[in-house]
């Protein structure tokens, strides 16, 4: 076992952030990727999902496997302390309706979009096992599921390409207070370009994405920081709403 997946490990035992040292640092994205996988395995898990993302519409994406016991349909009743850290953030989920094995030559991106089935909103937790987060390794954060926490998935309906991808209206509230309501934007600008992104990605490791798992992609209000239990509420677009309770 690696020594950051050893860290990583104890602190979902015990819920306490754990320091990475600085040689623990993992020095490419490959290596938290392998780290990812491997924290997985240890704690017995399949993957219940996907995260993708950029900070731009030039940016390099990233992803994490999300874990089973993390992926849940709305209404979802989550207890507050059990997240060290917890930010929240409003985000577009897909499906496919067919797998995509692994193939030297990958896929072409008409042919992924062309396959995609199903949309929604979904609510993100964005936790971490990392002492000081947000200022420390990125590769760590990485490791750690780039941050991942739960992820709160709203009723999905059929794929829709009208649907204003670029600026949805979006609201977050949490109870009385307005968290977020206006345009949303996405800092990828279309989320749907980091959806072939990440299949031939995972098909260069070897890796399916199989159909149904949902594929979230990132904030389309950016990151909110509720301190006391309540309900959060989430719409983009005319999309079915999202619920996460925190308890």
């Amino acid at each position: 076992m690696s020594p950051l997946c050893h860290l990583l490990l104890k602190a979902h035992r015990s819920g306490v952030p754990v320091t990475v040292a600085a040689e623990l640092e993992p020095t490419t994205a490959e290596l938290a990727y392998a780290i990812q996988r491997e924290v997985l395995a240890q704690r017995k898990l399949s993957i219940g999902g996907w995260k993708v993302g950029a900070k731009s519409p030039e940016g390099n994406p990233q992803y994490a496997s999300l874990p089973s016991d993390c992926v849940m349909p709305e209404p979802a009743y989550l207890p507050l302390a059990d997240y060290s850290t917890l930010g929240v953030e409003l985000e577009l989920a897909f499906t496919f309706s067919r797998s995509f094995p692994s193939q030297p030559e990958g896929y072409s991106s008409h042919e992924i979009l062309a396959s995609l089935s199903t949309m929604g909103a979904s609510i993100e937790i964005v936790s971490s096992r990392i002492a000081g987060w947000p200022d420390c390794g990125k590769l760590s954060q990485l490791a750690d599921m780039q941050n991942h926490g739960a992820l709160i998935v709203g009723e999905m309906v059929a794929y829709d390409e009208n649907f204003p991808f670029f600026e949805p209206l979006a609201e977050m509230s949490m109870e009385n207070e307005v968290l977020f309501t206006g345009l949303g934007r996405n800092p990828a600008g279309d989320p749907r370009w980091l959806l072939p992104w990440i299949v031939n990605y995972r098909s260069t490791q070897n890796q399916t994405v199989n159909a149904g798992e949902i594929i979230t992609t990132g904030s389309y209000v950016g990151m909110h920081f509720p301190k006391k239990p309540g309900a959060i509420n989430g719409q983009l677009g005319n999309l079915p709403p999202v619920r996460l309770m925190l308890i």
